[in-house]
Order: structure tokens, then C-alpha cells, then sequence
């Protein structure tokens, strides 16, 4: 006969969903687990929109009670702020801007797996023989980087040439009368 404990049975568990931290997951286990930033959470979360001890979950029997401890950017669950709520499997609880999901034995078996991008393909820049040769890429006249036209520059520097001269002048006209 074979007993199975419950450490072998699988538990609820909390999955991290946010980008750098995605595939993190802390299983419930305990009568209270704490979520934060800083290292003596049971679960530690190293992102500065996170308080250092942000939040708790709580069971009570088979419900898991979300506790918020005061933090500074809030708790929320499922887009809605909380301060004391429970959490269901499936639903999504926020801290700062760190998104985790609760999953337990049944709903992550249901949980639709996350299709995988495809790659994506990084244009070039202009490769070492085309710089050491000294060619230059063509572009044409729709591009952003085709050669604009220096018309309107010539305009403005030749009006402001002819400013100048004119100062200049009225300047040595004004020395002049001063003697």
C-alpha cells in the first residue's frame, strides 16, 4: 500500500507572467506566504514597482486570500484594486507592474499553452567590405535618408549675409560720424 503525502501532491501555485520574470512560479504551500522585494519574502520579487513587502497570501482551507500590506502601487486582482480579497484560480493578481496568475492542478492542465513567436529577423547595417570600400547605399527620392535638397539653406545664408554686410556698414557709418 502506498501512501502519498502531500508534499508529492501537486499544489496551487503562483506563476509569474511579466516579462523578465516569466516562468517563475512559487507554489502555495504554506499557511502564509509573502510576496515582495527584498529577501526575506517567501516569495521575492525583485522589481522596483514591487514594495518590499507588498502583499500575503493567506489559506484558509482551500481558499487563498489575497492581503494587501500597504504597499505603494497597490494590489490588484484582475484589474481591481484590493486590500483584503480571495483569489481564484485562473485570475490575475498585479503587483506594481509585475503580473502573476493562480494555477492549480486542474487549470493549468486547462491553461492554454502560449504560442511561441516566430523569430524575428534583424535588419543589417552596412557591412565591414561595403565601409572599408567606400561605397555608398542608394536611396531613393521617398526614402527619409535620400539626399534632401540644400536650396533653402543657401536662401537663409545668403539673407543672412546680406544682413550682415548691411550691420557692418551702418557700424563703420556710425564710427565714422562719431569722429
Amino acid at each position: 500500500m502506498q501512501i502519498m503525502s502531500q508534499s508529492n501532491q501537486r499544489m496551487a501555485k503562483l506563476v509569474v507572467l511579466s516579462e523578465g520574470f516569466a516562468g517563475r512560479s512559487h507554489e502555495l504551500k504554506a499557511d502564509k506566504t509573502t510576496i515582495g522585494r527584498v529577501e526575506d519574502n517567501a516569495l521575492q520579487i525583485s522589481e522596483p514597482s514591487v514594495s518590499s513587502h507588498h502583499c500575503e497570501i493567506l489559506l484558509r482551507g482551500s481558499d487563498f486570500i489575497v492581503k494587501d500590506l500597504n504597499s505603494t502601487n497597490g494590489t490588484f486582482i484582475n484589474g481591481q484594486q484590493v486590500t483584503e480579497s480571495p483569489l481564484k484560480p485562473g485570475q490575475i493578481l498585479r503587483l506594481g507592474q509585475v503580473e502573476l496568475r493562480l494555477e492549480s492542478p486542474e487549470t493549468a492542465a486547462a491553461a492554454p499553452k502560449k504560442k511561441l513567436e516566430q523569430t524575428r529577423v534583424i535588419p543589417q547595417g552596412v557591412k565591414v567590405g561595403e565601409f572599408e570600400q567606400g561605397t555608398r547605399p542608394v536611396f531613393d527620392k521617398n526614402s527619409p535618408f535620400a539626399k534632401k535638397s540644400n536650396r533653402t539653406a543657401i536662401i537663409f545664408i545668403s539673407i543672412g549675409a546680406v544682413l550682415f554686410t548691411i550691420i557692418v556698414i551702418c557700424f563703420a557709418i556710425v564710427l565714422l560720424r562719431m569722429r
